[in-house]
């Protein structure tokens, strides 16, 4: 170390200094013949699938390149799927039709007859009434008589609301339970009150969400639930929007067992409560 290190200093002080005792590398001799048992390597074979019969399908190789791109495992006919007997395409279009004969308010998912304009007492009437039958595949029980555009408001909360909210438990919706709807009446049937909206049938109410297994989520025993509570909730926020007026348990007595949707219009949007 005291040898490399004076060396150092030196070539610091006088520039480079070559040691003449420094071990410099040698090349290694190389022999002309290399002994009988030593493994040299050899080029390994490389598989080229038959580009003529389609084998090769990587995309550099697709027909873009002008060679085929089919598996060399592809049968050589393709089957074709057979013609649909004539019984299942007549039942198909038995039920095309059936669906259409039942529409009203000109969307098929909304099922009913067409009542027309209703002269109620007074101030009270439907103009463009129906009876609904189901909307968005689920059945309506007993079947209300509201508008159109209450209709339509129904089949849009049922389908981004009800069926969403309990998606599969219990076989999924079957029906609803309804409580109200068209009645010449008063705001919460209170004396001397304003008309209700379900006077003009711009108005329904729905006590009940009825399961396809027989059970039923109420508005009266399950708001507050562990099991249904968040589900009610879902279904109660999806129709602010679709409905100008929402009320639901947490509105007020009178609606204590019931959501109570109507379709009036207001400047600040939906009233919901």
């Amino acid at each position: 170390m005291k040898r490399w290190a004076i060396l150092c200093i030196a070539m610091v002080l006088s520039g480079p200094v070559i040691a003449q005792d420094i071990v410099r590398p040698v090349a290694r001799p190389v022999s002309e013949t290399l002994p009988e048992n030593t493994v040299r390597p050899v080029a390994r074979p490389v598989a080229r699938p038959l580009l003529e019969y389609g084998a090769q399908t990587r995309p550099v190789f697709r027909a873009e390149r002008n060679l085929f791109a089919f598996s060399p495992n592809a049968i050589a006919l393709s089957l074709r799927p057979a013609v649909r007997p004539a019984s299942i395409e007549a039942a198909a279009e038995e039920r095309r039709l059936a669906r259409a004969r039942g529409q009203v308010c000109g969307n098929p998912a909304i099922q009913g007859t067409v009542v027309g304009t209703i002269n109620g007492a007074g101030a009270c009437g439907v103009t463009d009434a129906v009876k609904l039958r189901s909307v968005a595949g689920v059945s309506l029980r007993p079947q209300p008589t509201i508008d159109c555009r209450t209709a339509r408001a129904l089949n849009t909360w049922v389908e981004r609301g009800v069926l969403p909210a309990v998606g599969g438990e219990g076989g999924g919706v079957s029906s609803l339970r309804v409580v109200s709807h068209y009645a010449c009446r008063t705001r919460n049937n209170q004396p001397g009150g304003r008309l209700s909206e379900h006077a003009f049938g711009r108005a329904i109410d729905i006590a009940g969400i009825q399961l396809r297994d027989g059970s039923e989520m109420t508005l009266l025993t399950d708001w507050n639930s562990a099991d249904h509570g968040a589900q009610l909730r879902a279904m109660w926020r999806a129709a602010c929007g679709p409905f100008g007026t929402v009320l639901g348990p947490e509105a007020n007595r009178f609606h204590r067992d019931h959501f109570h949707f109507d379709t009036a219009r207001y400047r600040s949007g939906s009233f919901c409560r």
